[in-house]
């Protein structure tokens, strides 16, 4: 945990990305060690906190970065080029701290302390949205002076560097009912244990741990945020708006790490008309997933906030997730058995990107809200939350 403050730095990088160019190759060579030991990041987190990325999307006169929402998109999206799992988790983070920099600027929301803290200390964000989404879970019961909060966050990206965890959990509210509350619990509150459960597929790195609350003591100052559970409303369609194209950038990254490695490997191929067909279906699919990216980040950009731009991120969303898979599902051909073994790297990838298909808002619950859109009904129908059946349980 960050326990200390980083000497402030007075110049401000206005390239994000570049920096990740810079900083990519020193991931990349690290990317296949943590994957082989299901071992979190850390040093690559380490580096990222001395250059300060953590409070990239910090507000400059807050003492922050002063990146925009496309800049980090841009960031995290060079990082996945080198390693999918920094990327992702530093995702997690940075969709985080922009949500907080935005109710700051956009709607005066009382949270300057925590983008100066961030600021200040490279304060590391880790988010339970992937666990809670609209329906929220763990139960919070009212006591003297706050709540005590039990329950289990699955998901929780970047888990082991942990300063603060950005959560929530459903109150029975007696005169309003079912409420979820938002909130942040610090790392080493009583309570709170962090479970090593990631062992995965991919994105090995991410150490996306368990969180376990247990009895935790949340302040009635703490509450950010109180809403009706699994019901799409402003608060929401912020957290959809701004970090579901940070999370995706991140696999289009993988996409064009793959699409690099398959045409080198299919250099000594390039006159035969099957690898020119494999590498032109290659090419559509990693277009089509930078444009549902682009999609998204303008949806994003035009401030718009409501189920209309949610809906443009959230079908730009399964357009460049699904295309993102594809793109590394056809550069294993296009790299023929070569692509099999681990030293290429690119099964990695095609392992990594797996991870977009169980980003929310997913599958039905997204075709029902696009539609429902399409026909002028309430979002918040039947089958609105988005959440899977695991997350619904926990």
């Amino acid at each position: 945990m960050s326990t200390q403050a980083v000497p402030t730095n007075d110049r401000v990088l206005s390239d994000w990305a570049a920096l990740a160019r810079e900083l990519g190759p020193r991931f990349a060579a690290r990317a296949a060690s943590h994957d082989a030991t299901d071992s979190f990041v850390a040093d690559n987190y380490r580096d990222l906190r001395e250059r300060r990325v953590f409070s990239a999307g910090v507000p400059a006169e807050l003492g922050g970065g002063g990146a925009s929402h496309a800049e980090l998109c841009a960031m995290v999206r060079v990082l996945g080029q080198h390693c999918g799992s920094t990327a992702l988790a530093l995702a997690m983070h940075t969709h985080q701290v922009a949500i907080t920099a935005w109710r700051w600027r956009h709607e005066g929301a009382p949270v300057e302390p925590l983008l100066r803290r961030i600021a200040a200390e490279e304060t590391i964000l880790v988010t339970s949205g992937g666990s809670d989404w609209l329906a929220g879970s763990g139960r919070a019961e009212k006591v003297d002076g706050g709540y005590r909060v039990t329950g289990r966050k699955v998901f929780a990206s970047g888990a082991p560097a942990g300063d603060l965890l950005m959560t929530m959990a459903v109150y029975d509210d007696p005169e309003g009912g079912p409420t979820v509350l938002h909130f942040a619990i610090p790392f080493d509150a009583p309570g709170l244990e962090v479970k090593d459960t990631w062992r995965t597929l991919g994105m090995r790195g991410t150490g996306s741990h368990d969180v376990v609350l247990q009895g935790v003591f949340v302040p009635d100052a703490a509450i950010g945020i109180r809403r009706p559970p699994g019901r799409w409303g402003p608060a929401w369609h912020v957290v959809a708006m701004l970090a579901l194209p940070l999370i995706c950038a991140v696999y289009v990254g993988i996409a064009e790490a793959a699409r690099a490695l398959a045409i080198r490997q299919a250099a000594g191929r390039r006159h035969d008309a099957g690898t020119q067909e494999l590498v032109g279906h290659m090419e559509n699919e990693l277009a089509t997933a930078r444009m549902g990216l682009r999609q998204m980040i303008d949806a994003a950009a035009c401030g718009r906030v409501g189920s209309e731009t949610t809906n443009e991120v959230l079908i730009g969303r399964a357009v460049a997730g699904g295309a993102a898979i594809r793109t590394v599902d056809v550069a294993m051909e296009v790299a023929a058995g070569a692509g099999f073994y681990r030293d290429l790297g690119l099964e990695r990838l095609f392992r990594d990107v797996q991870g977009a298909r169980y980003h929310p808002v997913r599958g039905s619950a997204q075709l029902l809200y696009a539609g429902r859109v399409a026909l002028g009904l309430d979002v918040n129908g039947p089958d609105s939350t988005g959440n899977a059946r695991k997350e619904q349980a926990t």
